[in-house]
């Protein structure tokens, strides 16, 4: 027993310990000249659903939650919030090449689709995420629209 409350108490020392490890959860400003849905002047429809399933790890507008200060599940979050803006991130949407943006928008199609986007594991936490069919499907359209029309 006197093991077990050693390893307990050093465990809970060690979680405290982490706590003072910073994580940087300051977003960059947007520039509204380059992010996607001032850009492609998106329907207000369609915006709400891609900042309630798309923006908190595809922009630089994340907004962490509670959760997300307490290590070490601050690592995880950061370090999917820093992967997903690494294969898209819509405030930067006007800087990228045409080919880069004709992947993106195909891969969301995509994910969209498959349903691998947003991740299952966010759509727990994030009811605003979790897309139903009809929903998918207008998002799926309006980005093939913008496939169709060329106009990344």
């Amino acid at each position: 027993m006197k093991t077990f409350k050693k390893i307990l108490f050093w465990s809970l020392i060690g979680f405290a310990l982490i706590q003072f490890i910073p994580t940087d959860k300051v977003n960059e400003p947007v520039d509204r000249r380059v992010n996607f849905i001032d850009v492609k002047k998106t329907p207000q429809k369609i915006a709400k659903l891609i900042i309630g399933a798309c923006y908190d790890c595809h922009s630089n507008e994340t907004v962490y939650p509670e959760y997300a200060y307490v290590a070490p599940v601050s690592w995880s979050v950061k370090s999917h919030v820093n992967e997903g803006r690494e294969h898209l991130n819509f405030s930067v949407w006007g800087t990228y090449n045409k080919e880069l943006k004709e992947s993106m928008l195909n891969k969301s199609v995509q994910t969209l689709q498959n349903k691998t986007m947003p991740m299952p594991g966010y759509i727990v936490y994030h009811k605003e995420a979790n897309l139903s069919d009809a929903e998918r499907t207008l998002l799926t359209r309006y980005f093939n629209e913008i496939l169709d029309s060329k106009t990344y």
